[in-house]
């Protein structure tokens, strides 16, 4: 295609169908387009087989054998320019074509389908005498970064298996492919282990949770828990598998561990009781002690969540460990002592690099929030850049990969407008807007070597506020729409009035007709509010006021 043809296909503010996220190339063909009715047929070769089956149960497509109709192909052409998650879709008064450099490509291809045929293609079943009307059309299309993820947190407050499966949905409908699944913290332990049964006998439970942010003065009264089975889990890894997303599982340690610690105290450092799974938010001062005993239970841990989930990366967290328990801990100061590592950021780092070795030796790559950088980056380590994109630049800069996920700009907890009317506002105000414009390279990286080492971008939802599956709906869409669009599409494909333009003309009706809860571009409806109840004073929320910092 050449230049001057791909700006007539689809430059920003002309992008056709109204297609989320925003294809490289859209070019209108000649006379009309295939009308997919009863009687469509659906040829799938070899390597497209699962595509295959969710689009016949999207469409009511009959299977190959058949000549009563329309016609859908799918097919792999491994030398398809942009690489396997690459596709090509033509749709003429022939039928459509779906070309895909993998089968990965094939899926997306299928996505695009899904949308050109209009957001009645999203309900759970096609209506009964469905006739789908199509453009004629070709579609060129690639993404941007390899990695285009989605974390869930599901230990602050646990989502069931169903509401997981539900989210999965939702993201291969935006051509996302990492759900980073968030699995354990100081308030829940949410993943079967069988060689610690008190892991979830214990840590998976909570007698009750603080009502809104830590600083507000309710509690819900009621105990709060739940955790997935192997086989939970194994059907997750499954399901996602079909909608060629990856699941990586992340265990925390060695902060964010109280929820182990309260199952096996002895996890913990001496002196410091035996604490409950925590009911408040925040961060907790139970770490792990730095013991030999510590190190081979968490490798039996991982063992086990290797055994389920073959993603290549494993997500230790890593993250806001408190030093204080370290620092008056003889056990942990004779570690330092003897392995000289300086002070507590590098017993921190000690932690990180012994797991970062292990997996290594296991054929995967441990990747943790930025602060694994403090006493020192473990060697081979992948970091998510959550504080801004300092960290992420050091480790891109030293030769490792990055997730850009800088709070400032893609956590989905935070607050979406300004004023009262949003649920118990935390954080600063990140509207749809705002998540569109992130920029996943910042200019100290564009156009330098270590601008390949940011692999994607991902947007984070932390759900101490999130007790449910409408309040996540609220939180997180429209914004991973826009999220998504940063992470597949070209920048020079990016257009912020065309993308409200293509929310408004169809995406919402597709959101719509999935029924996701999301939060209507005027403001909550009344019933998505979460006002202080009447005779109580101060603030569920803690909206932080002006621009991030």
């Amino acid at each position: 295609m050449t230049a001057e043809n791909a700006e007539t296909a689809g430059a920003p503010g002309t992008t056709g169908a109204d297609l989320v996220p925003a294809p490289l190339t859209y070019t209108p063909g000649p006379g009309a387009g295939p009308v997919l009715g009863p009687g469509a047929v659906l040829d799938a070769a070899p390597g497209t087989e699962g595509t295959a089956r969710l689009l016949r149960a999207f469409l009511g497509l009959e299977p190959s054998g058949a000549d009563r109709g329309t016609r859908v192909r799918l097919t792999v052409d491994p030398e398809l320019a942009g690489g396997p998650e690459a596709y090509r879709l033509t749709a003429d008064g022939d039928g459509v074509l779906i070309t895909g450099g993998g089968p990965a490509g094939v899926f997306w291809g299928a996505q695009t389908l899904r949308q050109l045929a209009g957001p009645e293609a999203y309900r759970h079943a096609p209506l009964t005498g469905r006739e789908w009307r199509l453009p004629a059309v070709t579609v060129e299309d690639a993404p941007r970064f390899t990695w285009r993820g989605f974390m869930l947190d599901v230990s602050r407050h646990f989502l069931p298996k169903a509401g997981v499966l539900r989210q999965l949905d939702l993201m291969a409908a935006h051509k996302l492919n990492v759900l980073h699944l968030h699995l354990t913290d100081d308030q829940g332990w949410r993943i079967q282990i069988d060689r610690y049964p008190e892991l979830t006998g214990t840590g998976a439970w909570r007698p009750r949770s603080r009502y809104g942010h830590r600083h507000s003065p309710l509690w819900d009264e009621r105990p709060h828990g739940g955790f997935y089975t192997r086989e939970d889990l194994r059907e997750i890894v499954a399901y996602a598998a079909e909608r060629h997303i990856t699941v990586v599982p992340e265990i925390e340690l060695p902060g964010h561990s109280q929820a182990a610690i309260a199952a096996y105290p002895w996890l913990g450092n001496e002196g410091h009781g035996s604490p409950g799974v925590w009911t408040d938010w925040g961060i907790s001062p139970h770490v792990l002690a730095p013991t030999d005993e510590v190190l081979r239970f968490y490798e039996n841990v991982l063992a086990e969540v290797l055994e389920i989930f073959p993603s290549r990366f494993i997500h230790i967290g890593g993250d806001e460990c408190p030093k204080d328990q370290w620092r008056t801990s003889p056990v942990a100061q004779e570690r330092i002592a003897r392995e000289g590592l300086g002070d507590e950021d590098g017993l921190q780092s000690w932690f990180i690099r012994h797991f970062d070795r292990w997996l290594s030796e296991r054929g995967r790559r441990l990747i943790g929030w930025d602060e694994i950088l403090e006493g020192g980056l473990a060697p081979g380590a992948a970091v998510s850049s959550w504080r801004g994109y300092e960290g992420g630049i050091a480790a891109a800069s030293a030769g490792h990969d990055v997730v850009m996920c800088p709070e400032q700009f893609v956590y989905l907890d935070h607050r979406q407008a300004p004023g009262e009317d949003e649920p118990m506002p935390v954080g600063w105000v990140r509207t749809l807007r705002d998540v569109y414009e992130f920029e996943p390279v910042p200019p100290a990286l564009a156009g330098q070597e270590a601008e390949r080492h940011v692999i994607g971008t991902q947007a984070n939802l932390w759900t101490e506020l999130v007790d449910g599956e409408a309040r996540a709906d609220y939180q997180t869409y429209p914004r991973l729409c826009a999220l998504a669009e940063v992470a597949w599409s070209a920048p020079g494909r990016r257009s912020w009035p065309d993308f409200a333009q293509r929310m408004t003309r169809a995406h919402y009706a597709r959101l719509d007709a999935l029924g996701v809860a999301y939060r209507p571009p005027g403001g909550p409806h009344p019933w998505q509010r979460r006002p202080m109840p009447a005779g109580h004073s101060g603030q569920l929320g803690r909206p932080v006021d002006g621009e991030p910092g």
